[in-house]
């Protein structure tokens, strides 16, 4: 077997272990192997990459590509190793803005080595010259897109700048003039290239990718972000087409076509349409009033929150971004063993895009080994509120917004959302009284059903888990000790 015949069998292989990463991270249960599976089709993927390298360039080159990627690889490990749970939406975001750039660095090398050595050396036949400078061009612009996108994400995401979408005028007629810029330079630089035309759609999709993203409201990012995965796959596979790489092809047609499917599936579950995403995000009309308070809330304590939980049959918490702020997820599963021991029917009431990315709250409770089976999807859930004795929102807020269902006028209208306000008992975790990130005001904080428990989640919830084990104490210090032989008995 030649070499080139073990790289093209390695590709395939590489190929299928991708599939089945994807299969795997479908489910929890499985999700670990997933993740092991994606491990072992990359490394497969970069040991066959420096394999065919080996073949076509010199020993320096392929010794390039192996510090390159050692580089790559401890400083990807570190980052992996530091980063916090909360950061992991901005991290994804920046991984995707060097999966954007490398393609735009892989047209331009393109270009210029068509340009410099001639179609004829580079292998490409006169016919195909004119799609070889499409393929350029087209991957050029999705990678710049992609790149801008992916560092404004990164910004508002790590709140570096302000969630609050921009709002030029005619934003709508901008994004559709540049498309039609993009497609007519396509047809005029695959008839006449020339590196002006490249400048010129290089800039051009650098400022869609940040005006699309900037138009983008706090309360869309998580489709956003599910979005520029999306694009970063694309981007990668028309790299994979300039380099002739076909398991590059592969792999950024999965990661394309997944992440278009979860920007739908996230779409669908918020009522909206991709391209009204696209166009701009929730908390227009709202941001100047969002935090305008609705009528007056009531509080609690961490020890009232214990004694309404002792006594409750059947408890769901509803957690959101404010768990990850805070770290929460480890007591919260604390709480959960505790109230099941006590007999109550503890489950978890998860929105589609609770968190600031697609599954962000189930991998921080699979973090704190919180039982699958009592993590339920909206859907799964939503009729159950009705009786429930206890719901406990832990820094959710637009995804138990009732505005969203009651409020034709609220920017969030029409948004599926979990119904919590049906329990019997609503108790809010919040650090106050502050709009969501979509900059909408709640009316669930203002319920006679709702009481508001402010802090620190983390410190909220391990002072309820105090106020339980007090109650385990004095209650087992009531209870009679067992009898010794010097007591008297009285039968």
């Amino acid at each position: 077997m030649t070499a080139t015949t073990a790289a093209q069998a390695a590709d395939i292989v590489a190929a299928l272990l991708f599939i089945f990463s994807l299969a795997g991270l479908s489910q929890h249960r499985t999700s670990r192997a997933g993740v092991a599976y994606g491990i072992g089709g990359m490394a497969l993927a970069l040991v066959a990459t420096v394999v065919v390298a080996a073949r076509d360039v010199s020993t320096g080159a392929v010794l390039l590509i192996v510090l390159a990627t050692a580089v790559g690889g401890s400083v990807g490990l570190w980052r992996a190793h530091k980063v916090e749970m909360t950061q992991m939406p901005e991290l994804i975001a920046v991984l995707h803005s060097l999966v954007g750039l490398a393609a735009v660095l892989v047209g331009w090398n393109s270009y210029l080595e068509v340009e410099a050595h001639g179609a004829e050396q580079t292998r490409i036949a006169s016919e195909l010259l004119r799609i070889h400078h499409a393929e350029v061009f087209i991957g050029i612009f999705i990678g710049a897109v992609t790149f801008t996108g992916s560092i404004i994400a990164f910004l508002k995401l790590s709140a570096r700048i302000k969630s609050r979408p921009l709002t030029l005028p005619g934003k709508n007629a901008l994004n559709l003039g540049a498309l039609a810029a993009f497609v007519a330079l396509t047809v005029w630089f695959a008839v006449s290239p020339s590196l002006g035309l490249m400048i010129a759609v290089t800039v051009l999709a650098l400022a869609l990718g940040w005006h699309l993203v900037a138009s983008i409201g706090g309360g869309d990012m998580p489709v956003v972000v599910s979005m520029l995965n999306s694009y970063s796959g694309w981007a990668a596979a028309a790299a994979g087409f300039l380099l002739d790489n076909n398991l590059l092809i592969v792999t950024g047609a999965l990661v394309g076509s997944s992440g278009a499917y979860l920007s739908y599936v996230m779409c669908k579950a918020m009522n909206r349409s991709f391209i009204s995403v696209i166009a701009g995000g929730f908390g227009i009309e709202a941001a100047p009033s969002g935090d305008a308070e609705q009528g007056e809330h009531r509080e609690t304590s961490a020890e009232e929150t214990a004694e309404l939980l002792e006594n409750a049959t059947s408890v769901i918490i509803t957690p959101g971004y404010g768990m990850a702020v805070a770290q929460a997820q480890h007591p919260v599963a604390e709480l959960t063993a505790a109230l099941r021991e006590r007999g109550v029917t503890v489950r978890f009431g998860v929105h589609p895009v609770a968190g600031r990315l697609p599954g962000h709250m189930n991998v921080l409770l699979a973090e704190a080994r919180v039982p699958y089976d009592v993590v339920l999807e909206m859907d799964e859930i939503n009729d159950d509120f009705a009786g429930t004795t206890v719901v406990l929102v832990i820094g959710a807020n637009d995804t138990v917004n009732p505005a969203a269902q009651e409020d034709p006028a609220s920017p969030i209208a029409g948004m599926p959302v979990l119904r919590v306000w049906e329990a019997e008992n609503v108790i809010v975790f919040k650090r106050s009284m502050s709009s969501g990130y979509a900059g909408v005001q709640n009316p669930l904080f203002f319920r006679e059903n709702s009481r508001m428990l402010f802090g620190d989640a983390k410190q909220s919830v391990e002072g309820i888990l105090r106020a339980l084990s007090a109650t385990d104490t004095g209650s087992a210090a009531s209870r009679p000790g067992p009898r010794t032989s010097e007591q008297p008995s009285h039968a």
